[in-house]
């Protein structure tokens, strides 16, 4: 069962690049984000195969969960916790006994700011419904754009970020918390000692000069972890014209637990 997750940066502009992907890589289930507007293209998305819910908003946020060749059953539209958040950043779904949860955390710049105050509210929230999650356990994954680079690592030029709200100690802080109280965040545990990078700015030839950062993250329960095979980013997706500024990011998970064997260098 292959799962991605990818920041389309705009699904309706970006639709092309979309299918593309799809049909070349065809994952059973895919999280989408950033969709910026209220009208998912359905039809489309149905042509190529897939069955979807979705969680839109105008302009701005949108997250999506698609299915190939089934039906998402939704179990939560929104994180809970905060009745007046009215912003489309979490939806939740069953697919083929695995239950996904897509999510697109806040940026929060600038540091300091209400947009800030409001991105450490939302992972307080966050951080209490994966605590519940995790006590069901069920095979599980948390997948989307968290805007958390969580090591130096993770970041080309680390030096360059520690003002921004990405690399934050209490948002490092915070993910690592996560990953102790069970979660596994699937890329690391593959590629420990790699730098494997889902971003690239549009600027200075970030890409061409592979000057990334690793923010797309998928964290599975222990249940999901132990099927865990394989993983990696579609960095090919990120290179062609018309791209999101994310590269679609992508796990396999066998039938059953499985021994995973030891990894190669680079994803």
């Amino acid at each position: 069962m292959r799962i991605a997750t990818f920041n389309v940066n705009g699904v309706t502009s970006r639709l092309p690049n979309l299918l593309a992907w799809l049909e070349e890589t065809r994952p059973d289930v895919a999280c989408l984000q950033e969709l910026k507007t209220e009208s998912f293209p359905a039809r489309e998305i149905e042509r190529a195969g897939y069955g979807a819910v979705w969680h839109g908003q105008k302009s701005w946020n949108g997250v999506a969960i698609l299915a190939r060749g089934a039906e998402p059953i939704e179990t939560m539209r929104g994180l809970p916790g905060d009745p007046a958040d009215t912003q489309s950043r979490y939806i939740e779904a069953a697919v083929k006994g695995v239950l996904v949860g897509c999510l697109y955390a806040p940026n929060g710049n600038p540091v300091g700011g209400p947009k800030y105050a409001f991105k450490l509210a939302w992972y307080a929230r966050f951080v209490e419904h994966a605590a519940w999650l995790l006590a069901t356990g069920q095979p599980i994954v948390l997948a989307g754009d968290y805007n958390i680079i969580p090591t130096d690592a993770d970041v080309y030029a680390p030096e360059r970020w520690r003002d921004d709200a990405l690399f934050q100690p209490e948002l490092k802080a915070l993910y690592a918390g996560l990953t102790e109280a069970g979660w596994t965040d699937a890329l690391r545990s593959l590629y420990p000692d790699a730098p494997v990078y889902t971003f690239w700015k549009y600027w200075r030839n970030a890409f061409e000069r592979d000057a990334g950062l690793r923010i797309d993250h998928l964290l599975l329960s222990p249940a999901a972890a132990e099927r865990l095979t394989d993983g990696g980013v579609d960095r090919e997706h990120r290179g062609r014209e018309h791209a999101s500024d994310h590269g679609p990011v992508w796990i396999e998970l066998a039938d059953r637990k499985v021994r995973r064997p030891a990894r190669r260098a680079r994803s």
